[in-house]
């Protein structure tokens, strides 16, 4: 069976990516860490439209958990091999740095850079006996370009950004893709609260993003179509930086 993990797949992006990816035929591991209900609506949708998949449970920012959550699967699943992994799990605490509590900070880069190493490091040594496999890191703009008042997210997203990058180096030879897609303002959870109308003068498309625009990229990085493609990051926000 062919299996697809997405970290932090309940809702959002994450829930468009389970759904895209569970459609090209994947057995799609939905993670979440607390929100159970939002995870079982993602399923829900999944078995809806014909896929088949299940929840599993932690926190990626935990190694303890992930050992047992994510490591306590692969175990019992010797023949099931993920092969596509995609490290969406991500949180932002904004605040201007001068005003930055040191868990602000800290809950920010452990989700998202511990958690990409917490994780990745448990797949990737499947995908390197099996000589194949799709990562696949959604960062953000902001680990582009910086924001102001995210300093913590940006320099989460910019570290994954490199660590892309590099790993992507180290595994191609064993036909292990390792690519970035950076959303820029997408229409999900994270985004609610910002103005749209004011801030979609800066998109020259001039308009947020859909989650489903996001997950078509991960369906792409997904596929054999870009096996020649790693080591990249794709922007997908609308033609505000690249």
């Amino acid at each position: 069976m062919k299996c697809a993990l997405v970290t932090g797949g309940s809702r959002g992006i994450g829930r468009a990516i389970c759904i895209k990816l569970a459609v090209m035929g994947y057995y799609v591991l939905v993670n979440f860490r607390s929100n159970r209900e939002a995870a079982e609506k993602t399923l829900a949708i999944i078995h809806e439209k014909g896929g088949h998949g299940e929840l599993l449970g932690f926190d990626v920012a935990n190694k303890e958990e992930v050992a047992k959550g994510l490591g306590e699967w692969i175990t019992a699943h010797p023949d099931n091999h993920i092969e596509v992994l995609v490290n969406n799990a991500g949180i932002k605490e904004d605040v201007l740095l001068m005003w930055m509590k040191d868990e602000q900070w800290d809950n920010v880069i452990n989700t998202s850079l511990h958690g990409f190493y917490y994780v990745t490091k448990l797949v990737l040594q499947d995908m390197l006996l099996q000589k194949f496999g799709r990562i696949i890191n959604i960062v953000s703009l902001s680990g582009l370009k910086g924001l102001p008042g995210q300093t913590n997210y940006s320099a989460a997203k910019g570290g994954v950004i490199a660590a892309t990058k590099a790993l992507a180096q180290e595994v191609g030879r064993r036909n292990i893709t390792v690519n970035a897609i950076a959303p820029g303002f997408i229409k999900t959870d994270m985004t609610e609260g910002l103005d749209e109308k004011q801030l979609r003068s800066l998109i020259p498309v001039s308009r947020f993003g859909e989650p489903e625009e996001v997950a078509h990229a991960v369906g792409f990085f997904a596929s054999a179509e870009s096996s020649y493609i790693t080591g990249e990051v794709l922007s997908v926000n609308g033609g505000m930086y690249s």
